[in-house]
This record gives structure tokens, sequence and C-alpha cells, in this order.
């Protein structure tokens, strides 16, 4: 169902009242070019900054990704970030479920000795209910160690069904609203992975959304597109767009013949603020941060010969398997909808 700001309100019951007055639904259709790389605004330390969609922030295009900072041992992760901050790299992904909360309470360690001032926060809360979403933003608040997020973010909104939970009158949308009024976070957006149509149901809502995350990849050109159906509709309203899964889960470089760094070029050059980067070592870091203090655009000819070799394999979804099977999705997500 598509909110209108009325229905939308009158849906919302006693909670309707904080929501924003500028809600409104706007058609589907962009004219933008998602082949246009936006403009560096500024560098730091080396690093491009972009501005990040209507908020008036600037970010980096190289982003730390947040599950992978759980994956070594605590002082590796912190130094992941740590490094990744002193090299000019501020945006910080992470979520409420990652690690069972260890990337969280990682990130929060590492932001400390006045690294937080450095960074923009990011993270993701699960819950579908408002009640739920206020318990794990406090507690994501707790890990991080901060009074504030920079973005937050509903994660995993990759069933048909999410923005209908997400916007009932229970919905953890009022509690983003409610949260971002209170001063605890600054800006509202969604993740998913498995499809457009979702993303499109998403921004049929009426919300003014901040920011949306989606993958950014060679493949996905050819495969239930993100890049073709929902980017434009981003760019258009000015919504940033977080580039996620820019190796397809390092399927892409593994089975398509590409290297790790032409897919983080090829996503780069792409119409989105910042890029997403699993770094799961000091080494993984220093390699992407060298690679992006040297960042070129690709060519228009470059990206479609690059395009063109990965066509034959993505077709079917086999190297972007979060689109195509659960084998990406949280258990906490598939025990929410209800699959075992």
């Amino acid at each position: 169902m598509t909110f209108s700001r009325r229905s939308f309100l009158k849906s919302a019951g006693a909670l309707g009242s904080i929501l924003p007055a500028r809600l409104e639904t706007r058609p589907l259709a962009a004219q933008t070019d998602v082949f246009a790389t936006p403009a560096t605004v500024e560098r730091r330390n080396g690093i491009p900054y972009r501005a990040f969609g209507k908020t008036g922030d600037k970010v980096s295009i190289l982003g730390v990704g947040g599950f992978h900072i759980g994956v070594p041992d605590e002082s590796e992760g912190i130094r992941i970030v740590r490094t990744a901050i002193d090299e000019g790299v501020n945006f910080m992904d992470n979520a409420w479920e990652y690690n069972e909360g260890e990337s969280e309470r990682r990130l929060g360690k590492a932001l400390r000795d006045g690294y937080r001032e450095k960074a923009f926060v990011m993270t993701k809360g699960c819950a579908r209910d408002a009640q739920g979403a206020m318990v794990q933003l406090e507690e994501s608040l707790t890990r991080l160690g901060t009074d504030v997020i920079d973005l937050w973010q509903f994660h995993e909104c990759n069933y048909d069904n999410d923005p209908d939970l997400l916007f009932a009158k229970d919905g953890a949308i009022h509690a983003a609203v409610k949260a971002k009024e209170q001063g605890k976070i600054r800006f509202i957006g969604f993740t998913g992975h498995k499809s457009p149509h979702i993303h499109l149901k998403m921004l049929a809502q009426g919300f003014e959304w901040d920011a949306l995350q989606m993958p950014v990849n060679l493949c996905d050109a050819h495969y239930r597109s993100f890049t073709r159906e929902v980017l434009p509709v981003a760019l258009d309203r000015r919504i940033a767009v977080i580039a996620m899964k820019t190796q397809g889960g390092g399927m892409i470089p593994e089975k398509a013949g590409v290297s790790p760094h032409e897919c983080l070029r090829y996503s780069m050059s792409l119409n989105v603020p910042v890029c997403l980067s699993g770094m799961r070592s000091l080494d993984e870091v220093r390699q992407n941060v060298a690679f992006t203090k040297t960042f070129e655009p690709l060519s228009t000819q470059a990206r479609t010969a690059l395009l063109s070799k990965v066509e034959p394999l993505a077709g079917a979804g086999v190297l972007e398997r979060f689109k195509s099977t659960q084998r990406y999705d949280s258990n906490y997500h598939q025990q929410q909808h209800g699959f075992q």
C-alpha cells in the first residue's frame, strides 16, 4: 500500500503527530545519469570526499564494512577502524545484529580517544515494531559509546511485507522519527539486498528518506538491477545511496576474472557518495586506502568492457547469491519472518 501524507497520518493514530510535516508521495521516475561520477568536494589525507545526498554532510568514497571488524580478534578489529580513520576514511558501517553485537562494541572502543569526532557513524536496527526498534537503538548507542548516531537504518528490507510492517500503526518508522526529534539520530535510511521492487516500495511510502543502502556492483547491472531501477529514483530525490556488495560477497573477483579493485573502481565510478568494503585485516585496509587515494573514474569504454566481461555469469544471480538465495539473510530476519 502506498501512503499519502493524509492516509499515513490517519493510520498512525496517536503516534502520527511525531511524523514530519513534509511527508508526501512522489512519482517513482527520474532522468538523472547513474553513470555520472559525483564531484570530489574535498580530500582528507588524499581520500576523496563526496556530498552525502541532501544532508549537508561529506563522506569518504570508501567506507569500512561493519560486519568484518567483528571477525578477527578484537585488537585487530579496533586497529582496522583507527587505521582507516587515520588515513582519511570517515564512513563507518555497522548493525545491531552483526556478530551478536560485537561489531558495534568494537567500533565503540575504536571511536574512543577523539576518534568519534572524525567519524560518520552508521548502524542499523532489525526490529519492525516501534517498541523493539527503540530498545535496539538504545543498545546500539550504549555499545557504540556515543550520544548520537549519524545515520540509523532499517536493516535488511528483504521481504515483501517489510514496508508494511515498518509503516504500520505500531511500526518502527515511528521510533526512528521520535529518536531523530530527541537528537539520538541525525538521519534515517533503510537497507536491503534482495530485490529492487522492495526498495521501490519503501520509496513509495511517502517518507522523506535521508539515505538508503543497496548492492552496487558489476553483476547488478544484469540481474535484479538496483543500479538501473532504484538509483535514478534516489538521485532524483537527493537520497544518499550507500553502495554495498561491491564484490558480490567476494564471488565476482573469484569467478568472473576481474580484480577486487576493478570491482571497487566500477562502484566508485557510479553516481553514489560512498562504497563499503569489508576489510578483515590491516593489509586489506592499507591496500584499499592506497587504491582510493589514486582513484580515477572508469571511462565509458572501460566500464562497458567490464560489464560485458561479467555478463555471461551474471544473469541468473549465481554471483549475487544475496539476491537469489537466503544464504546472506541474517538469522534474525529469517526467524522474524518465520523461516527456520
